[in-house]
């Protein structure tokens, strides 16, 4: 829903299987109209994600400044200062939009509106019959992000979804939730033959994917794995980031005496 890049162009580049991360809004006829709009551009999975429907209280971004509208700080000007070429490139390059909400919404207003968004937009009060609903008009692959108990797992099975994204959302929501690896084992075991399983949140290196691997996640996901390399050093650093990560996944899987991932299970791993 908020990415910077339209879905179509998105589909014009790359052919390989693609799913569309969905914020849940008060306006069921914009939810539909912004799934029709996934939907007839070739997206493969709707996932939606439910742990996001308020803002958390990021005191790091509170100290910093960083929030919608901008609001500049003097530790912020202070670092403007000392990178100069941030603003050159902010002035310089593509102006910042949001193509999927482009369609719907009015956002000529920038970071006001995108504020206004968060703000009055996004439905707070989603629960399980939305959910159930909004699985029956997409009437394919659906995916939620945010399940963290195996009560929930089971629910989103029985109301048609195919997959679930175990997240605490980087730790970014709720403080002091449980990590996503602390409940996988259980959440596989009761789901795990019925639904994919993937685990979000803390994949930093190629042990964590092996660890996730080796308890019945079928993937994993990554935010700030990409996203900090990403703005430190664009594309290149995206794929140095990858390219770390995937000599460490073949380093790890070596050094257990497994040839494919399907090797990985349970016995490599001992709890205390």
């Amino acid at each position: 829903s908020l990415g910077t890049v339209s879905i179509e162009e998105m589909r014009a580049k790359h052919k390989n299987p693609q799913c569309y991360q969905f914020y849940f809004h008060k306006d069921r006829g914009l939810n539909r109209a912004m799934m029709q709009s996934a939907k007839e551009s070739g997206v493969n999975v709707m996932m939606l994600t439910v742990d996001s429907i308020t803002g958390g209280n990021r005191e790091r971004d509170l100290r910093t400044g960083f929030s919608i509208p901008f609001r500049l700080t003097l530790g912020g000007m202070m670092q403007f200062a000392m990178k100069p070429m941030w603003g050159i490139n902010y002035v310089t390059h593509e102006k910042f939009a949001m193509p999927q909400l482009d369609k719907f919404v009015n956002m000529g207003g920038g970071a006001s509106s995108i504020g206004n968004y968060f703000s009055n937009m996004l439905d707070p009060s989603m629960d399980w019959d939305d959910v159930a609903e909004m699985v029956q008009e997409w009437d394919g692959q659906f995916c939620l992000k945010g399940i963290m108990t195996a009560k929930d797992a089971r629910r989103a099975v029985d109301i048609g979804c195919t997959g679930i994204v175990l997240s605490n959302h980087g730790g970014r929501q709720l403080d002091g939730s449980r990590t996503p690896f602390d409940q996988l084992k259980e959440i596989v075991d009761e789901v795990g033959d019925e639904i994919d399983v993937i685990m979000d949140s803390g994949i930093q290196r190629g042990t964590h994917v092996l660890k996730a691997l080796s308890l019945g996640a079928k993937a994993v996901g990554g935010g700030r794995f990409y996203l900090y390399p990403l703005a430190a050093a664009g594309q290149a650093g995206v794929e140095r980031a990858l390219g770390l990560m995937k000599a460490e996944i073949e380093r790890g899987m070596k050094l257990m005496g497994v040839t494919s991932v399907g090797q990985l299970s349970r016995e490599n791993l001992r709890f205390r």
